[in-house]
């Protein structure tokens, strides 16, 4: 009698053990499957970044990264108003905007006295007052700005070296700058000098580059930042990047030397052209000065004279627009 029994609650057992071998007991056959598939997952992931970042060093990634910083540099600059105090900082003056605007009034002032102590009319008086106050102290702004830019322009591409050669031999970025700041000459030495400062007091290499490009709005200065924020986002070494840089800016200033060379021909031709009526002009007023001063005095001669004038303006800008290279 008992024996039946005891055979039943075996084979219950039995089957029961099976069972539970074969549906996982505590779930660990289950949790393996887990872990593998997570570990799939993983190698997957990491598959997937390294063939990421061996796209991001191919030639065309590093193109449109390229392009990417540039387009973003022209949007910012597009996006820049150009105000008097930036153009003041470009042309390495510290006036104030308000005492600039007191010297242009003044120099205005000087202008319109002159012309009225040498008998000119009113029209001619306010024209002279006019453009002296407001045309005079821009244009020289803008003439030792221009100068100032080419010397820091030709003195950049050593600037460059001295960081190439301060990397290899170990040197921090940082103490690289200094060295230029202190060997350079001017304006070079100042900008980096200023440079130094602000990443002393909390900028970022990058932002002081961009206060810097504000200071100093050069293509050399706008090729150097591009190179180190694209060092700074992908890597690589820094030292060849910036050593083929300066090969580029040195076949450009050559490039640039050979158009001034090819150019100056015509350079001089439209100055010979653009001088001569007003040359004639002040001859003949030396020689017969009242055969001349009747186009001063009568009404058709100040009328022939500022028509003559537009038409010698218009004639020298499409001359300098001729002349004029942009690379």
């Amino acid at each position: 009698m008992l024996l039946p029994i005891l055979a039943a609650v075996l084979a219950f057992i039995t089957i029961g053990g099976v069972g539970w071998v074969l549906v996982g007991g505590d779930d660990s056959s289950s949790q393996a499957v887990k872990r593998a598939k997570t570990m799939g997952g993983v190698r997957a992931e990491a598959a997937a970044s390294a063939k990421r970042a061996a796209a991001a060093n191919t030639p065309e990634a590093r193109r449109k990264q390229i392009l990417l910083q540039l387009q973003e540099v022209d949007r910012r600059q597009r996006k820049a108003r150009m105000t008097m105090g930036a153009k003041l900082k470009q042309a390495g003056l510290s006036l104030p905007v308000r005492t600039f605007v007191i010297i242009s009034v003044a120099a205005g002032l000087v202008g319109a006295l002159l012309a009225f102590v040498l008998g000119a009319n009113i029209i001619i008086v306010l024209g002279v007052g006019v453009a002296a106050g407001l045309g005079l102290p821009r244009w020289i702004i803008g003439m030792k700005a221009k100068a100032r830019m080419k010397k820091f322009s030709l003195a950049f591409a050593d600037a460059i070296d001295i960081l190439v050669r301060g990397i290899k031999t170990g040197l921090p970025v940082h103490d690289c700058f200094k060295i230029i700041a202190r060997e350079s000459p001017e304006p070079l030495a100042g900008e980096f000098r200023t440079l130094v400062e602000g990443m002393g007091v909390g900028l970022t290499l990058a932002q002081a580059l961009d206060k810097m490009y504000e200071r100093m709005p050069t293509p050399e200065l706008k090729f150097f930042a591009i190179v180190i924020a694209i060092q700074q986002k992908s890597g690589g070494n820094l030292a060849e990047a910036l050593g083929n840089l300066t090969t580029v800016l040195r076949a450009r200033r050559m490039m640039v030397e050979k158009i001034k060379a090819l150019s100056s021909e015509a350079i001089a031709s439209a100055g010979i052209i653009a001088s001569l009526p007003p040359m004639v002009m002040i001859l003949v007023m030396l020689t017969n000065p009242s055969y001349m001063m009747l186009m001063f005095t009568d009404i058709r001669g100040q009328v022939m004279l500022m028509g003559a004038g537009l038409w010698m303006a218009i004639g020298v800008f499409v001359m300098k627009r001729m002349i004029s290279f942009k690379f």
